[in-house]
């Protein structure tokens, strides 16, 4: 049976969203990997079940291009709180999901905003194998005497990330790195890894090995991690500009209520069919 599906981008981040408010959507992780491939379908960062919730207005569910099922996914978010609050005419809609309940909100043509919620700090909470304090956690890559990155930032944003501060944001380092980190024994859940050059108090610029994905033109949470790392060590404010491969989001981490507001792009480029 052939599935409609819509496929979208938040900053450069890509999707396939399926409406499975009616009927249910499961791909196996090997039909989700099938799916993901450019070869052998559609391919995308990520694709996008949409499900009915008892305590929101809907549910979403995210698997990577490597068939793996995913708590959240931030960008995701925006574009299906697009298509919420399009459908429903209101100006803010609840969205639940496997890493915490959200609310997004319409901030102007095509330009939503959503509540991340509070940052996780705590080892367990990301989770880390062991105990440390998370600011910059007993981690480097390189010569023990010479690293060539060290002492990253641990947060979850109901997905595990680590960022590396520094000004190496080339491929070829990204790509290394990343997945030599991805499945790092300090991360019994793997973990997104970020790499961030701060240019000043309130501009970050990013690139993510996304968790499942590898290296993808924008990550909505890890946009929020490096700013929440980035706050934590005081090299820049609570909001900032980050500037990710497809664009530009704009990151608040709020003092009063202790919740990181997201705010960027959606894009809507065309639908198809999906075969399992």
């Amino acid at each position: 049976m052939a599935t409609p599906y819509i496929r979208m981008n938040g900053a450069g981040n890509d999707f396939v969203v399926v409406n499975a408010l009616e009927t249910a959507f499961r791909p196996t992780q090997e039909q989700a990997r099938t799916l993901g491939n450019k070869a052998t379908g559609p391919g995308f960062d990520q694709i996008i079940g949409i499900e009915p919730s008892d305590g929101a207005d809907a549910f979403m569910r995210v698997w990577n291009s490597d068939g793996g099922m995913v708590e959240t996914c931030g960008n995701a978010l925006r574009c299906v709180g697009w298509l919420l609050l399009q459908s429903t005419g209101r100006d803010a809609v609840t969205i639940d999901t496997l890493g915490g309940l959200t609310t997004a909100r319409r901030a102007g043509p095509d330009q939503v905003t959503v509540d991340m919620g509070r940052p996780r700090l705590r080892w367990d909470e990301i989770p880390l194998a062991e105990e440390m304090q998370t600011y910059g956690i007993e981690l480097q890559v390189g010569p023990i005497d010479d690293p060539v990155v060290h002492t990253p930032g641990a947060v979850s944003m109901g997905n595990p990330h680590v960022v590396f501060f520094t000004d190496r944001l080339d491929d070829g380092f990204v790509r290394g790195t990343g997945s030599l980190i991805e499945h790092h024994p300090l991360f019994p859940e793997g973990v997104n890894v970020g790499f961030a050059h701060v240019l000043a108090p309130d501009r970050i610029r990013l690139r993510v090995w996304e968790r499942g994905a590898g290296l993808t033109k924008a990550c909505g949470t890890g946009a929020c991690a490096a700013l929440v790392a980035a706050t934590r060590r005081g090299l820049t404010g609570r909001r900032a500009t980050v500037e990710v491969d497809g664009g530009e989001l704009q990151i608040d981490w709020d003092q009063a209520t202790d919740h990181v507001l997201m705010t960027g792009p959606v894009e809507t480029e065309g639908t198809g069919t999906l075969s399992l």
